[in-house]
């Protein structure tokens, strides 16, 4: 069995924030496999529960982001779920929006709701799939309202097709039967915006 956690905070009021990318995936990979309207609630979290063939719960933490390790943790020890086997799903600030990076274990890195989950779980060494949602535009912009922004114009574009890629990058892992290797090689890539500024300047350089 394995478990694939989307982090976010619960609440109208947080729906498709930069801080709440974790659901934005986990609910990509419900409307594929035809689960959109079948989430239930147990042990702290929504889930629901899919066969790719081996079972896998889906999991939509109901504790909001401080104290995710609260739903993650009891699901992964009711059912004996190794830690390899959790994948969770995150934003990150300090990645270049729609940046994907995906690793094996390490430390929170600051974020409150991955501090929960290495807690609760007793160890770092789970898979994180992390979803880059920039940082502020001004410096003196506060953190916390910039983590509660919701996409707009341009960005939104960008996430929409990031949170497509990002479950791209899940249902691999569950083909891969919780392989990572596979996974990195092929997901953890440049934003395709760089990438096209730095051709651009390399055929500046050129003339």
């Amino acid at each position: 069995m394995k478990i694939i956690a989307g982090l976010g905070n619960i609440g109208k009021e947080y729906d498709k924030t930069r801080h709440n990318i974790g659901f934005m995936v986990a609910d990509e990979l419900a409307r594929r496999w035809n689960l959109e309207n079948a989430w239930r609630t147990d042990r702290n979290a929504m889930y629901v529960e899919y066969r790719a063939p081996e079972k896998v719960f889906l999991l939509k933490p109901v504790t909001y982001m401080n104290l995710s390790g609260n739903a993650v943790g009891p699901w992964a020890h009711f059912y004996n779920i190794a830690p390899e086997e959790v994948a969770v799903v995150h934003d990150d600030m300090d990645l270049p929006l729609g940046t994907i990076r995906i690793r094996k274990n390490g430390s929170s890195g600051g974020h409150n709701g991955i501090k929960s989950i290495i807690s609760n779980l007793g160890t770092d060494a789970f898979p994180r799939f992390r979803l880059g949602i920039g940082h502020p535009v001004h410096e003196q912009q506060a953190v916390i309202s910039h983590v509660l922004q919701r996409f707009a114009g341009d960005d939104k574009q960008v996430i929409e097709e990031a949170v497509k890629k990002m479950a791209d990058a899940l249902e691999l892992w569950l083909k891969e039967g919780g392989n990572l290797d596979k996974v990195m090689q092929q997901f953890n890539t440049k934003p395709a915006k760089k990438a096209k500024k730095k051709a651009e300047a390399e055929v500046d350089d050129g003339n």
